[in-house]
């Protein structure tokens, strides 16, 4: 819904990952500025150095063009997140995945920031927003499920996992998913009010820590 280019290959899909980037920039960029209902596919494609028709090669559609900054990001999670340590739990192997994805989120914050703004001034792009991440959090579960499915490593002495006392895979993996997703937006919300005081890595760590607490009440 949101791309057409793929998270992997060699140099000519770097090239294809670096103009759909420029093209997503430029579109939250002039939304920012001017209102999405007032920008055209032609300005996109000008602030971005390409043709109208580039433009149709990675998005179907002008409204596509703010829903979503990175579109690869999901899959590259996912990826590493199949290729995680085996010995890690499902929850470290996820944080561990996010964490690599997210290790430029200072460097970007202020476009993040602008996408936030565009999102919340256009209800419509909100929604597509909403569902883009929605079924991007489905596919994940699944990558999750098929990780619990292979099971620990030899020598863990781990015979009973989380989903076999507690429920089916397939619940672990898309309550896991959802947290997630929670954890990641929140972590971003607290980060965003601190900056001055916070690095993004120690909250998001800090986050992903007291999940795997169990959520103890802090102390006063």
């Amino acid at each position: 819904m949101t791309g057409k280019d793929t998270a992997t290959g060699g140099l000519r899909e770097r090239k294809k990952r670096a103009t759909r980037a420029a093209l997503a920039e430029a579109a939250v960029r002039l939304a920012a500025e001017h209102g999405a209902d007032h920008v055209t596919v032609e300005a996109i494609s000008a602030a971005a150095g390409v043709s109208v028709r580039t433009f149709f090669n990675y998005f179907d559609s002008r409204d596509d063009a703010f829903v979503v900054i990175d579109a690869d990001a999901g899959a590259r999670v996912r990826q590493a997140l199949l290729h995680a340590p085996a010995a890690l739990s499902p929850l470290e192997a996820l944080r561990e995945a996010l964490a690599a994805e997210l290790s430029e989120v200072e460097r970007q914050h202020e476009l993040w920031s602008l996408h936030a703004q565009v999102l919340r001034a256009a209800p419509h792009l909100l929604v597509r927003s909403l569902g883009a991440h929605m079924a991007d959090e489905a596919v994940l579960a699944g990558i999750i499920a098929r990780r619990i499915a292979s099971g620990p490593p030899e020598g863990t002495g781990d015979t009973v996992r989380p989903q076999e006392e507690h429920g089916a895979p397939d619940l672990y993996a898309r309550l896991l998913a959802a947290v997630a997703g929670t954890a990641v937006r929140v972590s971003l919300q607290h980060w965003s009010d601190r900056q001055d005081e916070l690095a993004f890595a120690d909250v998001f760590r800090e986050v992903f820590a007291l999940l795997a607490a169990g959520l103890p009440a802090p102390t006063r």
